[in-house]
Order: C-alpha cells, then structure tokens, then sequence
C-alpha cells in the first residue's frame, strides 16, 4: 500500500466500502429467503440436486442419503446469496450414517459452471429437437449419449475416443474398466454394457463427456493406493468425494522440513501414475497447487481435480508399435509468464511408451525456481536452508527437471531428485 497515491489508496477503499455497503442492502431485502435458505436443507430437495434432470446427470447412487437429510451444508455454504461468489461450484458438508454415530466432512460438486451447465442443456436440447430449451428427460433418449441403448455389448473406443481427456485415446481395456468399475449402477462389476440400464448407459456417457472427472475416481480408487480423492456417489448433478485436508498452497510457507516431505510425494505421484504394474499412464494436464490437497493427520498429498487426465494404455501402445513408439518422449519447458503452464502434445502422450511429461508437469508448476502461482514464485522449494542453497544439488535437479539441458536429462534428474528428497526427509 505505500507504493499506491494517497488518492488511489482512498478511492480503493471507497468502492470496498460501497460493495460491502451493497451486500448488506442486498441481504436486508432477501432477509426472509435469506432466513429460510439458513433453516432449509436444501441438499434434500430434489430441485436443488436438478435430480429432475436425470439421466442427463451424473448418477443416482446417494439420493438417499441426500433426500434423507443425512447430507448437509457447512455453515455459510447454506445461503445462497453468496452462491454467485462459487464460480465453481464446489461446496463443503457433513455427512453422517445414523448406525455410525458422528459426521465426516465431504465435498460437494455440480462438475462445472451455471454457464457449462446451462450450455449442457442447450447442447442437449439442439441435437434432440433445434431448439436451446427442451424437456431433458425426452431429449437424452435423442442424443448421442444414446446410442449404445439396447443390447450393445460393449464401450468400444470408436464410440467415444476424443470425448474428454480420459479417452483421447482409450484402449478396449480402459473402457472395460470404466464399465466395469462405474459406481452409479447395481450391477457394477461387469464389463458388459449391456447389463446398465438404458438410464445408466446415458449418464455414463455424458459423465464422460462433460467432465470424467468422477470415472477417473471410480477407475483409479484410493482403496487400491492410487493417489486421488475417493468416490462417494451422486445424486442427481451433484456428486460427493471425500475431503481430504488444505489445499497444497496452504503448505507454500510451512517449515522446510514439511515443504520437503510434499515435494517427495509430489515426485512419487509423477512416477506412479507414469509407471505402474497396471501398465497405465496418468499424465496430468493440468498441474497447480489448488489441485491438490493435504491430509491432516497423515500428511499425505492427494489430487483432488482429476478432470483433466489422460489416460494412455502401455501394453496397447506396445503391441501396436506406432511410429516413433519407442523413442523417449521429452516434453517442452514453457516458459509462458503465466500461472500453471505447460506444453504438451496429446497425440504423442498416446504414441509414446516412455514420456516424462509428469515430471516435468510437477517440477516446473510445483517445486522450482519457475513454479509461479498467485503472484508469488520460487515454487514449494524455495528458500532452501543455507547448506543446501550452498551444496547447489537441489537447485541443479530442479532446474533439471523443468528445464532440462541434456538430452534425457529430465529422466534421470526426477530420479535422482526423487532420491535426493528421501534422503532429506528420512522417507529413504
């Protein structure tokens, strides 16, 4: 503040004054739906949760413990007033088993914007019938999200390759898995389509085309040690994870000994989800630190935003050897000047059996000198103690890893950065 013109400084906090002074005016005359949105659980209507809209949603699997009352908004999440601050619309509960006694905090999502939303709906509504404005219900049966109704046996990649980043480029192995493993049916298990409903078949297509975000969850649990939020279920467009702690930003001043330990995991996330048994490779599209999160009690570093994963079948790549299949993937240091860039090509992540891209992903938007994020920079590892600063090795696999000067160099820098971290926070 000492840098902005005395005249500048008043005026600022004249238009702060005016927007409070607004907001207080606008509560006065809502006052009574104000009171009644305080009082009401509106996670046990129907309208709220726009279960009217299914099977264009994103599941049914915990409308009873929605309807029930079992689910319910924290504190300011129950006025509505404020919902035009939520852009994303995101929303913290609790929630609570009768039999278990007690709640746990969960996170809500509707997956997307009031406008992506809304755009759902025209989309919908054009393809079915030409017009922006239609009954939902009538309209899916007329879409694309369709098509595999009836006794169809399987999700084939033809059908729906280039839908979102999860499949764009699915093998037959990752949409059997993604049957097999949907939560939002009774009959979860099998990898036949046909064995989903009409109802079922549609909300998963168009799961998969908005926002897979729920599919990546189901597919990759944390049950089995992968490292993202788990499932819970939904209810109409709004679907529950569990929480899981702060967001990793929280974590940008803790002590450097913790700082340490999150850079460890981070590393670790990059090389799972690049190498695995499975024979799947997670790369992540879209790196920063709001999407991840921290546990409170454990402390260990989980992806809480897997919208934007694409998901490349190893063995599929193997077998059918395209071109340059083999030959070591370096991705692009971008030096782009602005918060969470990265450079990447989606075609080669899906031709490609050794790629670095998470790495590099983590490296360059977390933990180096070029990690920048809300105005500030130096990533998660800034500020080393002095002997560290001083011995240059964990700067040079930084700077390595984001920014690499030989050939391969990425590689060999996240392993040996990886081994580097251990050793500093005793996780050897």
């Amino acid at each position: 503040w000492r840098l902005v013109p005395p005249k500048l400084g008043r005026l600022s906090r004249s238009l702060k004054l005016a927007a409070l002074g607004s907001l207080l005016v606008l509560m006065v005359l809502h006052s009574p739906s104000l009171l009644a949105s305080w009082q009401r659980n509106e996670l046990a209507d129907r309208r709220f949760l726009q279960l009217n809209k299914c099977p264009a949603c994103f599941g049914t699997s915990w409308c009873r413990r929605f309807l029930n009352g079992q689910v319910v908004f924290e504190a300011w999440g129950r006025l509505r007033l404020l919902d035009f601050l939520n852009v994303k619309n995101v929303y913290f509960a609790q929630y609570g088993e009768p039999r278990e006694g007690g709640r746990r905090r969960v996170v809500l999502k509707r997956l997307g914007s009031q406008r992506e939303l809304a755009q759902l709906d025209q989309s919908i509504c054009k393809r079915a019938t030409g017009r922006p404005r239609c009954d939902l219900l009538q309209a899916m049966p007329r879409t694309e999200f369709a098509r595999l109704n009836g006794d169809v046996r399987l999700l084939t990649p033809e059908a729906v390759e280039g839908w979102s980043d999860l499949v764009h480029c699915p093998s037959q192995r990752l949409l059997d898995r993604l049957v097999r493993r949907y939560a939002e049916t009774k009959d979860s298990g099998s990898f036949l389509l046909r064995n989903l409903k009409d109802s079922e078949r549609m909300q998963l297509l168009l799961t998969l085309a908005f926002n897979p975000e729920p599919l990546v969850l189901q597919s990759f649990p944390s049950d089995e040690g992968w490292p993202f939020a788990k499932y819970l279920g939904a209810c109409g467009r709004m679907v529950a994870v569990n929480y899981v702690g702060e967001e990793l930003w929280s974590y940008f001043n803790a002590p450097w000994e913790k700082r340490v330990d999150l850079a460890w995991q981070l590393m670790e996330i990059a090389e799972q989800l690049t190498n695995n048994d499975f024979e799947f490779a997670l790369y992540l599209l879209d790196v920063s630190f709001d999407n991840f999160a921290v546990g409170p009690r454990d402390g260990k570093v989980i992806i809480v935003d897997a919208e934007n994963v694409l998901v490349a079948d190893k063995r599929l790549i193997r077998q059918n050897k395209p071109e340059n299949w083999d030959v070591w993937y370096e991705s692009k240091f971008d030096d782009c000047d602005k918060e969470a860039c990265l450079s990447f090509s989606k075609e080669i992540l899906c031709a490609r059996a050794t790629v670095d891209h998470n790495y590099y992903a983590v490296c360059q938007n977390l933990l180096s000198r070029h990690a920048t994020w809300r105005g500030t920079s130096g990533g998660l590892l800034h500020d080393p103690p002095s002997e560290i600063a001083k011995d240059g090795r964990l700067e040079a696999l930084l700077d390595e890893c984001a920014n690499p000067k030989k050939r391969y160099g990425r590689f060999q820098a996240a392993k040996e950065l990886r081994e580097y971290l251990a050793q500093l926070s005793n996780n050897v």
